[in-house]
């Protein structure tokens, strides 16, 4: 029993955000950790050593008056005035090093802090924790960002309130020296007193923390207005004042609890308030009374009336316990994140490595997709065989389940029913990100990277950077080469007007430098090649030259390709039509074609859309 309430304490201790608030920085500087226990020393201290030297100074000024500074009660007094000089000299010196000290621990635990939080995120190496809202949620109260109050503050303002906090507690201990009795009243009243404001406090940061969807809402339409993003249609379609108008209801909604609360505050502060008017009032009659009977000497009332002072500031409820109760409500958030995002990798990671695969096929057995908070599958029973070395097209009307194919082809979620396998063996049997470096993808909404156009192509395989013949065939077959070197700085150009010498590039041009990358990234072991809407971007003659090229591209790769052009299709060794989350047709073009389906209902309709334009151009 004693050993379950000793792990009970010990997991109590562990979860405590002021004990993460201690671990989170001597974990990244033990040297720092030690010069805020030495700064929040001198801070607690220094103040009430230059008022007990002020104090004495007072008390031997009237021995100096009567016996002169050659006596006794002038070394006294020259004694006192050196120690007071010194405490002022060190206090004077203690603040440019506090404030050095507590910029550089923000520096490096925002550093920390922020490097945790991306490694926590982007260690899963599927996306369904970055498509489910209360994650993205979770992230943002991890961040701090919803109310620019941080967690890499927390060391620093912990250290603060700790050193009030002794403050406090010298000073009611040296008032306790005139009356016991005194100083345990001070310190009783103000431990009651805290305590309804703290929870007045944490039931603030609690209200804020249940709104985070809202408050992360309002910060979309934040950023709408704020960032070039959108900045073109808000101003085309007029919406800077509906979105200024949505961003405060939702900040309202958000806030109006918060709101509630604070009404309620002002009830306790009165309170609270009267109590400790009537405690001061009554210590400063206790002291008042001895001076006039002659039980306390000058010196003696000029250090207690200051004291008395001191545990006013040192106890009460100030800004440095407000922001403090906001950081350390994040880092137990951080830590909670970093072990359920972990746990997360581990569902999708296995010890097996996929090798060569696929060498034969990779089939879809009764595949079933479901979205979290979906009601609808995606996917409702595919049965789908893409023979390995070959091509296959997928097609089909918008919201087919086409890229969400794509997505458990790169294991970015795995299937929530059905199976799909590997040459006869289970996808889920292999490591997850090892199977991600044997797929190369260019995405419908591929990335477009804030780098140069080498670095933007080689990062399909990173560790392979400085294979530059490998770049520049990966750029030729993608029909980027000339584009890249007709670039105001060629291949170190970057691809950002945010960057210095930037440029940005045209959405088709983007298209052909996602297409190299992915290239690139079979050059260097990946084997299956998706194409998702590869020519969607391109103009008239990028698209031809993209047909022309398509057997190069595909050569010896595991293909699929997505698309709506026929024209594209047409060329895969096999064609699939996907409706309703399945199969429903499969063929070559031509086979499709006689069988007069769904596949060549839309071919036609397309084919004589394209012949309406060409007459119309004509």
């Amino acid at each position: 029993m004693e050993r379950s309430l000793s792990g009970r304490l010990g997991r109590s201790w562990d979860r405590s955000p002021r004990v993460q608030a201690g671990r989170l920085l001597t974990s990244t500087s033990r040297p720092l950790a030690a010069c805020l226990v030495i700064d929040t020393i001198l801070q607690a201290s220094l103040p009430i050593l230059v008022l007990v030297g002020l104090g004495r100074l007072i008390e031997g000024i009237p021995g100096v008056v009567n016996d002169g500074f050659g006596s006794p009660a002038g070394d006294r007094l020259t004694l006192a005035l050196v120690l007071v000089g010194l405490a002022l000299l060190a206090a004077m010196l203690a603040s440019p090093f506090h404030d050095w000290l507590g910029t550089v621990i923000k520096a490096r635990l925002s550093q920390a802090m922020q490097f945790r939080l991306m490694k926590s995120v982007s260690n899963p190496a599927g996306i369904a924790h970055l498509e489910d809202p209360a994650v993205l949620d979770r992230v943002a109260l991890a961040r701090g960002s919803l109310m620019t109050v941080f967690p890499a503050d927390a060391p620093g303002f912990l250290a603060a309130v700790l050193g009030r906090r002794l403050t406090w507690l010298v000073g009611c201990i040296i008032v306790g020296t005139f009356r016991w009795w005194l100083g345990v009243v001070l310190i009783v009243v103000w431990q009651v007193v805290r305590r309804p404001m703290m929870r007045t406090i944490k039931e603030h940061v609690a209200a804020f923390g249940g709104n985070a969807a809202v408050m992360r809402r309002a910060e979309y339409f934040r950023m709408l207005a704020t960032t070039p993003a959108a900045a073109k249609e808000v101003r085309v379609f007029g919406l800077g004042d509906w979105v200024v108008e949505r961003y405060r209801q939702h900040w309202s909604d958000a806030m109006s609890h918060v709101w509630r609360i604070r009404a309620r505050t002002g009830v306790t502060t009165a309170w609270v308030g009267a109590v400790l008017l009537l405690v001061y009032v009554g210590a400063c009659a206790v002291i008042a009374d001895a001076a006039l009977d002659g039980d306390l000497a000058l010196g003696e009332v000029a250090v207690l009336l200051p004291m008395l002072f001191t545990t006013m500031t040192g106890g009460t409820v100030g800004f440095d316990d407000i922001s403090l109760q906001w950081q350390l409500s994040a880092l137990p958030e951080l830590s909670e994140l970093e072990a359920d995002l972990s746990s997360k990798r581990g569902g999708l990671s296995r010890s097996a490595d996929p090798g060569a695969r696929p060498t034969r096929r990779i089939s879809f057995e009764d595949v079933s997709f479901q979205y979290p908070g979906a009601h609808d599958h995606v996917l409702d029973g595919l049965s789908l065989t893409i023979p390995a070395g070959r091509s296959t097209a997928i097609v089909g009307v918008n919201g087919a389940g086409k890229t969400t194919l794509v997505k458990l082809l790169a294991r970015l979620h795995d299937p929530t029913g059905g199976r799909i396998t590997v040459d006869g063996r289970p996808l889920t049997d292999f490591d997850a990100a090892a199977w991600q470096r044997k797929v190369a993808v260019v995405f419908q909404d591929f990335a477009r990277l804030p780098f140069t156009a080498r670095e933007n192509i080689g990062l399909g395989a990173p560790e392979h950077l400085s294979d530059e013949p490998g770049i520049l065939a990966a750029a030729g077959l993608a029909g980027a080469r000339d584009l890249v070197e007709a670039l105001p700085r060629g291949w170190d150009t970057p691809l950002s007007r945010q960057l210095s010498g930037g440029i940005d590039l045209s959405s088709g041009q983007w298209q052909r430098i996602a297409l190299a990358r992915a290239l690139f990234a079979t050059r260097h072991g990946a084997s299956l090649l998706v194409l998702d809407e590869p020519t969607s971007w391109l103009d008239v003659r990028g698209e031809a030259a993209f047909f022309e090229r398509f057997l190069d591209i595909t050569r010896n790769l595991t293909t699929v390709v997505i698309s709506h052009r026929f024209s594209t299709v047409r060329l895969a060794d096999q064609i699939c039509v996907l409706r309703n989350g399945k199969v429903v047709e499969i063929g070559s073009h031509a086979e499709l074609l006689d069988l007069n389906g769904l596949y060549a209902r839309m071919f036609r309709l397309q084919a004589a859309r394209f012949a309406e334009d060409r007459d119309s151009a004509a």
